[in-house]
């Protein structure tokens, strides 16, 4: 790799736009997330996002199941989110906490949207998603783009509720 200076790789990463987000997936009563950091607008007509998530990741085989899945955008400051959906590792090993079950929406208020997978009511937006593509990088990650078929937004602050 060719650069300039010491840090030029971490600095020029840190200017890609990043934030917080839960991927999840359900399938025949079964239902699973996992924190990743990278989701982008990929097309406008269909809309698609693309969303790479780490290799052997533990909602891998409900997502193959059901062909679909849901990106919440969390707030960076929401520390139970960040807990019960750990990131993983390189290793595949996580952090955070776990209820007994390995269920990490027990103590999450979510409910299911269009394609059934869960969603965050505590979530910023929300995409529901089918299966487009499915991509294998030949990396530690793989990419998913996802046709979005349902979209929420939590109210802005400050915003009046309708009818108010």
């Amino acid at each position: 790799m060719g650069f300039e200076g010491e840090g030029d790789l971490e600095r020029a990463l840190r200017c890609l736009p990043t934030g917080c987000f839960v991927m999840t997936a359900a399938h025949e009563g079964k239902r699973s997330g996992m924190r990743i950091r990278s989701v982008q607008a990929c097309a406008d007509e269909p809309l698609l996002i693309a969303v790479a998530a780490r290799k052997g990741h533990a909602i891998d085989p409900l997502i193959r199941d059901s062909r679909s899945f849901a990106v919440c955008v969390i707030a960076p400051d929401d520390r139970l989110t960040m807990r019960s959906f750990p990131m993983e590792t390189a290793n595949g090993a996580t952090g955070g906490i776990q209820s007994p079950e390995g269920d990490p929406f027990d103590g999450l208020e979510h409910a299911k949207f269009v394609t059934g997978a869960p969603v965050l009511a505590r979530a910023l937006a929300v995409f529901d998603c089918e299966i487009a593509r499915r991509i294998d990088l030949e990396a530690d990650h793989e990419l998913f783009v996802g046709h979005v078929v349902g979209v929420r937004c939590a109210p802005e602050k400050g915003a009046s509720a309708p009818g108010a």
